[in-house]
């Protein structure tokens, strides 16, 4: 099966906040473009969320659904509870009835599976035989867990989660043969257990399918009811602290402390420091690792405020009966680590990588995140690891082009010269300096770029930079007298009206050489005139040819040095 989430190379635009948002870093660069490693990456979707071009994408499941749909009898829908605030506006009969007019035989409440969990939850605590309990409903942080926290694994609550439950629910009450198909906001449930339901749709997902459907809104029935019928307090396991309402329900041992976390970041914190010999009474700690809970999710097709989406939930959740009949489903399970190994690095290895960005001193790293890593370190430790690229340390490149372009200046025959907008030099070459004079020779010794030092103090024509940094021109070229020189001046915007660069070269020479010509050829003319005309009627018009080709000569030259003047 493909991956759950996937990168759309042609569209990733190498901004790195996928790999800036995701917590565990299971982002790697090629070539510029950021693909997710699937074997490291928990589910979480917060790239999908993030990536401001919609490169990351959610694997598209409907398809297999329509398949499913034509290869089994019956098909049924377990419909997170989110849906109270996927679809706010629209009763739960109506909506029941719209997803049955895609061919399904009906529509269960995954909550129901919620309440199971949370009655197992119960009967664990109060066996007192684990003094931690980390909650297992949600797969992402149970792939977080299994993958980052191997230490961690025999704490998950061993019990199935509420779609898994649910699903062993559906098929006890109505058959072994049944297609299920999960809806709701979590993309981690696309990699859950194939073997617990068949496929996994998102709230986008479903909405697609209800536009190409051209479903008669006005003509569905209402009154459609919930197979198995309508859940209650497992209702609220999509908000934090949803789950422990949930377990209280079943009266747990009256000193158990409980902890809700949601957001992989506050949970990480949480997992990091966490030992169960600290406590000295049962624990239970419910994770949701989309912050403010599963009403978040990555697949829910609009974004909102968490604190009305909570509301909903608690508002349009049913309460509990005081009691309720068991069902005898076992809904054990057991996790095992997957750990994903943690390279190390020596401190000779760091310190390689961190020179390859131009990093040899502890002040070169600043820590600035631009690349996605925390620390520079981290981003050295992906360079080893191949998981980034030089290129994503923005002042790696800064730096890069700006010795590429100052190297290239000096490198120039001619004068350069970079000035802001108050006329202060930024950056100048050697050949400047010799161009504008002896005393902006005598300061480049000392300060070789001239930098900071005020333009009209170094040379007699900073007017026209003046003129051009107001003007916003573009493009100028013109030739100007200077110390005794010849110089054309080519005046070039960097950033309009802020920053203008100028290029000097000294065509004193040509000038003067072409003057050289212009006079020798009028001397070969006076001499050679009257020897000209004495031997006209031999030449005829040849002779009158030599005469307008060496006038012509003359003329090309001087209006060049009219122009030049």
């Amino acid at each position: 099966m493909s991956k759950p989430i996937y990168t759309e190379k042609a569209e990733c635009q190498d901004c790195y906040k996928c790999v800036r948002e995701c917590p565990v870093k299971a982002i790697m660069v090629i070539d510029g473009s950021a693909q997710v490693i699937t074997e490291a990456c928990i589910l979480c979707g917060r790239c999908t969320e993030v990536c401001p071009v919609g490169a990351k994408k959610i694997r598209d499941d409907l398809g297999d659904a329509m398949e499913l749909l034509v290869k089994k009898d019956k098909v049924y829908v377990s419909l997170a509870p989110t849906f109270r605030t996927e679809f706010a506006g629209l009763a739960p009969g109506k909506l029941i009835a719209a997803i049955k007019s895609l061919g399904f035989a009906g529509v269960s409440e995954t909550a129901l599976g919620a309440q199971e969990v949370s009655a197992s939850c119960a009967r664990l605590l109060s066996k007192g035989k684990n003094p931690l309990l980390i909650s297992s409903a949600c797969p992402s942080v149970v792939h977080l867990i299994e993958q980052y926290y191997p230490n961690k694994v025999p704490f998950i609550t061993p019990v199935d989660s509420p779609l898994q439950a649910h699903a062993k629910m559906l098929r006890k009450a109505i058959s072994e043969d049944i297609g299920i198909v999960f809806i709701g906001p979590c993309v981690a449930k696309k990699n859950e257990s194939p073997n617990s339901f068949d496929v996994a749709l998102t709230f986008t997902d479903l909405r697609r399918w209800f536009n190409v459907s051209n479903i008669d809104w006005a003509g569905l029935d209402t009154n459609e009811t919930f197979t198995l019928g309508a859940a209650e307090e497992g209702g609220l396991y999509p908000i934090d602290g949803g789950m422990i309402d949930g377990i209280k329900f079943y009266n747990p041992p009256e000193n158990t402390q409980y902890m809700a976390f949601s957001g992989v970041k506050d949970i990480v914190e949480a997992l990091d420091e966490l030992d169960p010999n600290s406590f000295d009474c049962p624990v239970f700690i419910e994770t949701l690792a989309c912050a403010g809970g599963c009403v978040n999710g990555p697949g829910v097709s609009k974004r909102g405020s968490t604190a009305i989406k909570r509301y909903k939930i608690q508002s349009l959740t049913p309460l509990a009966p005081d009691s309720r009949e068991e069902l005898e489903i076992d809904l054990g399970k057991k996790f095992r680590s997957r750990e994903i190994k943690q390279q190390t690095h020596s401190k000779a290895a760091i310190a390689a990588a961190l020179l390859k960005i131009g990093k040899k001193r502890g002040e070169d790293e600043l820590n600035c995140g631009g690349c996605g890593y925390d620390t520079c370190k981290e981003f050295a430790a992906a360079l080893i690891e191949e998981k980034a690229e030089p290129a994503m340390c923005v002042s790696y490149l800064r730096k890069l082009a700006q010795n590429k372009a100052s190297a290239l200046i000096k490198a120039m025959p001619s004068g350069v010269v970079i000035v802001d907008e108050n006329l202060r030099i930024i950056e100048s070459n050697h050949r400047f300096a010799e161009l504008a004079g002896t005393d902006a020779c005598i300061v480049s010794e000392a300060n070789p770029d001239l930098e900071g030092a005020y333009l009209d103090r170094i040379i007699n024509f900073s007017d026209l930079f003046a003129k051009a940094l107001t003007e916003g021109t573009e493009v100028e070229v013109q030739d100007i007298r200077h110390n005794g020189r010849i110089i054309r001046l080519t005046l070039f915007s960097i950033q309009k009206h802020h920053v203008l660069g100028g290029v000097l070269q000294d065509i004193t020479e040509p000038v003067i050489q072409q003057e050289q010509i212009i006079e020798k050829a009028n001397e070969v003319m006076r001499k050679n005139l009257s020897t000209v005309q004495q031997i006209a009627f031999l030449l005829g018009e040849n002779a009158a040819d030599s005469e307008v080709l060496l006038s012509s000569i003359v003329k090309s030259f001087g209006n060049k040095k009219e122009e030049k003047d």
